[in-house]
């Protein structure tokens, strides 16, 4: 992740501090929310061999779907509750407005979110990604469903993202305890020509992280 991002964390490895750490510098080192997603996207491609996606996608996800939506619930609960925090395989919507068994994970209170503390490194370094990698390179839908007020996190495997549940996410108010209050605007010393804020950002407003168009909010450095 380190190599990603192009900083690393003077915290000890097993420290998930450090985690949180290079979170926030990718989010904070890239203006563009996209490709703070795309990077992420890679680093969890980076997690597997090169060829698993791709031929999960076609020997399980489009033959098996609901086997490939339980097994994968069941996978993100075994090696994802260090990462997340305590989970519970539940029953969830899937496409076609049908209940698929044991095919969500319900994170109880999810760990990244709450001690990042910021809804747009949730939203961008997290469910955009995390929902991109499933749903292009395994040929698995899953939708993310944080919900902010209680700090838990649906997972539902076999349910597509819609715009509108894409659109409730990015539109997510700041968190009143977002290390930034309100913008990720503590940018590194290798800074690019345009990374001064031409105004604070209140705490209850929509992190710029996560607005469309991030040119008007920008002025060169030397202005």
């Amino acid at each position: 992740m380190a190599e990603k991002v192009g900083f690393d964390s003077d915290l000890p490895k097993n420290d998930y501090s450090g985690l949180i750490e290079l979170s926030a510098a990718l989010n904070s080192r890239y203006s563009d929310r996209t490709e703070v997603q795309n990077i992420a996207h890679n680093i969890l491609r980076a997690l597997f061999p090169s060829w698993l996606p791709g031929a999960f996608d076609w020997m399980f996800a489009k033959p098996f779907p609901e086997f490939s939506a339980r097994m994968n619930a069941w996978a993100t609960l075994m090696a994802g509750t260090w990462l997340m925090g305590e989970c519970e395989l539940n029953d969830c919507e899937i496409d076609g407005g049908g209940i698929g068994k044991s095919q969500g994970l319900l994170v109880k209170r999810c760990r990244f979110m709450e001690d990042s503390g910021c809804a747009s490194i949730c939203v961008n370094s997290c469910k955009i990604p995390t929902q991109n990698f499933f749903n292009e390179d395994m040929g698995l839908p899953l939708t993310m469903t944080p919900d902010y007020e209680t700090g838990e996190c649906q997972f539902s495997f076999g349910l597509s993202p819609t715009g509108e549940s894409e659109l409730v996410a990015k539109n997510t108010p700041c968190l009143s305890r977002c290390p930034s209050s309100g913008g990720m605007r503590n940018w590194h010393d290798d800074k690019s020509d345009k990374i001064i804020l031409k105004s604070l950002v209140p705490t209850d407003s929509q992190c710029f992280l996560m607005e469309e168009d991030l040119e008007d909010k920008l002025i060169p450095q030397n202005q």
